[in-house]
């Protein structure tokens, strides 16, 4: 098709501005992975743009791998995100399955009532009461029970839901379906898209979730990895991660490092899972947003 003068000064535009926009995203990820790969005294002198690794140096990654906590972290982090998100999708695809049925009881006020906790909330003294009374403190559960269900998450699958055409419930019902086979043989087969989506959403989330960690557990052995990362970005306490491998004289530049070289680790696994899913994402999104 031939464009007017007035589309191709706009997709220029929109080129120019869109490349800038993804240069100006991309470039705090190149900064950390080069930083973390720089000499520590190299990169504490260093100021302004930071285009290529400063003395290629692996002491930070060689400190890091070498720290017991990060490793016993991870595997915690690894069991929250798998079976967190085993039972959010598993929640969420019940929920939605059942609101976007038309014959459900009180179907319209149990969905007002969900979409009421995306404006308001109990707050956090409410929830960690909740917590401490059911006796889950200190626990894994503790991470993975109370955020269970995103409303987001549920609105979007139930618009999903209810994109699918009636007529194939009436048909499994005809055939003696009930509702568990048709949710799981026909209408979860269906919505595989939507899922990948809710999927990722929820292990991401999870996988990055700090604060309930923070205010539910005080043993170290059942602390994520995102709170270690957070004591070491925020706190600045690299002791843990260097010990007695590093003087005390080279504690301050090697922590620099640490620093970026633990962000890079802890960030890895989702920049390796995302492209696999990430049609999904887009595909889901999409007709999630249209359908209803």
């Amino acid at each position: 098709m031939r464009q007017s003068t007035g589309e191709k000064v706009f997709n220029f535009f929109n080129v120019v501005i869109l490349t800038a926009l993804m240069f100006a995203t991309l470039y705090p990820f190149l900064f950390v992975v080069f930083a973390s790969f720089s000499d520590a005294g190299l990169l504490l002198k260093h100021q302004g743009f930071l285009l290529k690794p400063l003395g290629l140096n692996f002491q930070a990654y060689q400190l890091v791998f070498q720290n017991p906590i990060l490793f016993s972290s991870y595997l915690n982090t690894i069991i929250y995100v798998v079976f967190g998100t085993i039972l959010s999708v598993f929640l969420t695809i019940c929920g939605a399955y059942s609101l976007s049925r038309k014959n459900v009881l009180f179907r319209m006020p149990i969905t007002f009532f969900f979409i009421f906790t995306m404006w308001f909330s109990g707050g956090m003294i409410p929830l960690f009461l909740l917590v401490r009374n059911l006796h889950l403190l200190n626990t894994r559960l503790a991470l993975i029970l109370p955020a269970a269900v995103s409303t987001y998450n549920l609105i979007v699958t139930l618009t999903y839901f209810k994109g699918i055409p009636d007529s194939l419930e009436e048909s499994a019902k005809i055939d003696g379906a009930n509702d568990y086979t048709i949710m799981f043989r026909i209408i979860v087969p269906l919505a595989i898209p939507v899922i990948a989506v809710i999927t990722l959403f929820y292990s991401v989330g999870i996988w990055n979730a700090w604060f309930h960690a923070m205010i539910f557990l005080n043993k170290r052995e059942l602390f994520p990895v995102q709170l270690i990362l957070r004591e070491i970005l925020i706190l600045s306490d690299t002791s843990g991660v260097m010990g007695s491998a590093v003087s005390q004289g080279e504690q301050i530049q090697v922590g620099e490092t640490i620093k970026y070289a633990t962000a890079v680790v802890a960030t890895l696994p989702i920049l390796l899972v995302y492209p696999f899913v990430q049609r999904y994402f887009v595909q889901g999104i999409m007709i999630g947003a249209i359908k209803g």
